[in-house]
């Protein structure tokens, strides 16, 4: 009998230390710090309620520290257990380097389709790392009341678009397009991700440069500089002075009818009550050409190999993948989009006319972002620069789309093709 009481008190110590290295806070890390409040008082709350015993910290880094940091917290042994992915490359060299978990088929993986998959994938497709979190929207935002007193109108076609802001020029509007080139991103992210797919025909185009069968000094591409070139002639005076926080702030104050943007934008401009926010979508090439519109794959999260309790972590994946979690990111991170087959009504009227372009145009990402980028120097970085010079009047079009295509990187690997023919228009 002693024996056997001593076995089982054995057993218990046993569980109990099981217990103990299993009980503890799970670490989420990112980048997005502007998302600190929605996590305290939003979603871990939302988490703990149904998941008794597992606690979360949210712990954001600033975006450009974040790269860095989580490498070096990684090497030390210090990272969260939960890491926010950037889409591609950043995330498929952790997992190259096996800082990520596989993740098919855990519970919640099954909520996404093969399209918000592929930011997160291997080459081949065989292996995902991260789960889908959010995509942002390309557009135009702009002022309504501006517009309504000039009795001016959206516009749908290219030719419409360019009347218009002609219109705006010879108006009392202080700047007609509220866009700087001082950071250059702005100029490629936003401006020429924006505008371009309508000209080379969304993922169509974008398959075709990865596999070589298109240059960016095709007829297409150029047009979409040239299209940049012209838009050039409205920006703010001093332009390649102005940086992006100086852009939204003349938006903000009135002074600007039109500020090219995207949804993530959304919550910053609805907290100037003054302002009358409207949008509309990249305008098409002429009456009756279908749309395209830039639907960027721009979040997902993953858990770390060296986690010390994986099981709670991929319980948080799969709430991740719930309908309750997509409905609450989706509408309370206005403007950034669920990429879950979950049926999301959003509640923000400007996130949810353009979440509805999901339905009438066709989608595709930011053209450089899968596998382009792995020249040298990378693709992102050229774009940046060229962009910002061609909108500055300071390159031809022609001569950016020749630097452009210089940095179109040298191979393709092999088994790409499976993951291009995933994302169709």
């Amino acid at each position: 009998m002693r024996m056997l009481n001593a076995a089982r008190r054995a057993l218990a110590v046993a569980w109990l230390l099981g217990a103990s290295a299993q009980a503890g806070t799970l670490v989420i890390e990112s980048w997005r710090i502007d998302d600190r409040a929605l996590w305290n008082t939003v979603l871990i709350p939302a988490f703990e309620r149904s998941h008794p015993g597992i606690e979360l910290k949210f712990a954001p880094s600033a975006p450009t520290a974040y790269d860095a940091g989580l490498a070096a917290r990684l090497a030390a042994g210090t990272a969260g257990d939960l890491l926010s992915c950037r889409p591609f490359d950043a995330s498929l060299a952790l997992y190259r380097k096996g800082h990520l978990e596989k993740l098919d088929g855990k519970p919640g993986m099954q909520n996404f389709p093969p399209s918000a998959l592929l930011a997160w994938r291997t080459d081949d497709g065989r292996d995902s790392y991260c789960m889908p979190i959010a995509s942002v929207i390309h557009g135009y935002l702009y002022n309504k009341k501006i517009f309504r007193r000039l009795s001016l109108h959206p516009p749908k076609t290219e030719e419409e678009f360019f009347a218009l802001l002609e219109k705006l020029s010879r108006s009392d509007v202080d700047v007609t397009l509220a866009l700087g080139t001082a950071d250059q991103w702005e100029a490629s992210q936003i401006l020429f991700s924006s505008v371009g797919p309508n000209f080379w025909g969304g993922e169509q185009g974008r398959r075709a440069l990865i596999t070589g069968q298109a240059r960016f000094t095709d007829a297409p591409f150029v047009a979409a500089f040239e299209h940049m070139a012209r838009l050039g002639k409205y920006l703010p005076r001093d332009a390649s002075r102005l940086t992006y926080t100086q852009s939204q702030d003349l938006f903000a104050q009135g002074r600007a009818a039109i500020h090219p943007s995207g949804s993530w934008e959304i919550s910053r401009f609805n907290q100037d009550s003054a302002l009358e926010l409207g949008v509309f979508a990249p305008p098409v090439r002429k009456t009756g050409s279908g749309c395209q519109i830039a639907d960027h794959l721009d979040i997902g999260i993953g858990v770390n190999s060296r986690s010390r309790n994986k099981e709670d972590a991929l319980k948080f994946l799969a709430w991740v993948g719930s309908q309750q979690f997509s409905d609450l990111y989706t509408n309370r991170a206005t403007g950034f989009f669920s990429l879950s087959d979950h049926l999301i009504a959003v509640r923000d009227p400007i996130a949810k006319q353009m979440a509805a372009w999901r339905q009438t145009c066709a989608s595709t990402i930011r053209v450089n972002t899968q596998v382009l980028n792995r020249g040298e120097p990378p693709m992102e970085e050229v774009l940046w620069a060229v962009s910002a010079q061609v909108l500055n009047g300071r390159m031809t079009p022609r001569e950016a789309a020749a630097r452009i295509q210089a940095s179109v990187p040298q191979t393709v690997p092999a088994a790409i093709s499976p993951i291009l023919q995933e994302r169709s228009p």
